[in-house]
């Protein structure tokens, strides 16, 4: 059974681009109350414009998701301004494309911070919330990264496998308030997050052969809005025509 998003209240982390951005429009579209956080004061003011010219609402929110006192900031205005958080979509996300032996630790420790770190300070903020509230949803975009392995790119796989784990605990901590958690995990999408491998000797992915970013913020859209007596755990969603790339 589908529920109505109207009245809930949403925070989007990496709103200002790619999956963050669509997954913006679509709860807001939805009915939903949006926060769109990026990184990038730009990004997420264009973000949150956008979506107001469409008449709905929205607020743009800088914060860095690797800083505990921007995570909390975040929180601390949405229940402000809102008085409740229903859905969190843990969007925001980095890689570096470099074999082992020449990451840096500062490039593994950024990885893992980003994905893996951010998303965890997220959802400690939020839970006290959630459960004064006595509900929630947390959405932590993961990537088929956790499901498969490929070169250069073993800081991220780190981070998503951890992600997935990380999840899976989260939703057995929160069913006892009604709060759900669902690991997202896309296949390649048309988003700016493939620009990295451009001067690398990985073969950049035809991007006909990828999924636009607004299929998977659709079902973002669609897991939130279940009833109460379910929940969907997990969910992949590939392009049709994707293979074992790379």
């Amino acid at each position: 059974m589908q529920q109505s998003l109207a009245g809930q209240v949403a925070i989007v982390t990496g709103g200002g681009s790619g999956l963050g951005e669509a997954t913006s429009h679509a709860l807001a579209a939805a009915g939903a109350a949006v926060l769109v956080v990026d990184i990038s004061s730009t990004q997420a003011e264009r973000v949150a414009r956008e979506v107001r010219q469409k008449g709905w609402p929205a607020v743009a929110l800088v914060a860095d998701v690797r800083n505990p006192e921007d995570v909390q900031s975040v929180v601390d205005v949405a229940t402000a301004e809102h008085g409740r958080i229903d859905i969190l979509v843990n969007s925001a996300g980095v890689d570096h494309t470099v074999g082992i032996e020449r990451m840096s630790i500062e490039q593994w420790d950024e990885v893992i911070a980003v994905n893996l770190r951010g998303p965890f300070l997220f959802c400690r903020a939020v839970l006290p919330v959630m459960k004064r509230q006595g509900r929630g949803h947390i959405v932590n975009v993961a990537s088929t990264a956790a499901k498969r392995a490929w070169g250069q790119a073993a800081a991220y796989h780190a981070s998503k496998w951890g992600l997935v784990g990380f999840t899976r605990g989260l939703g057995v901590e929160g069913r006892p308030y009604n709060i759900k958690a669902t690991v997202l995990v896309p296949g390649g999408m048309r988003t700016h997050f493939f620009d990295r491998f451009a001067n690398t000797d990985i073969p950049m992915p035809d991007p006909a052969r990828l999924q636009d970013p607004r299929a998977v913020a659709d079902l973002i859209v669609f897991i939130v809005s279940r009833g109460d007596d379910s929940v969907i755990q997990e969910a992949i969603v590939t392009p049709l025509l994707e293979t074992s790339w790379p």
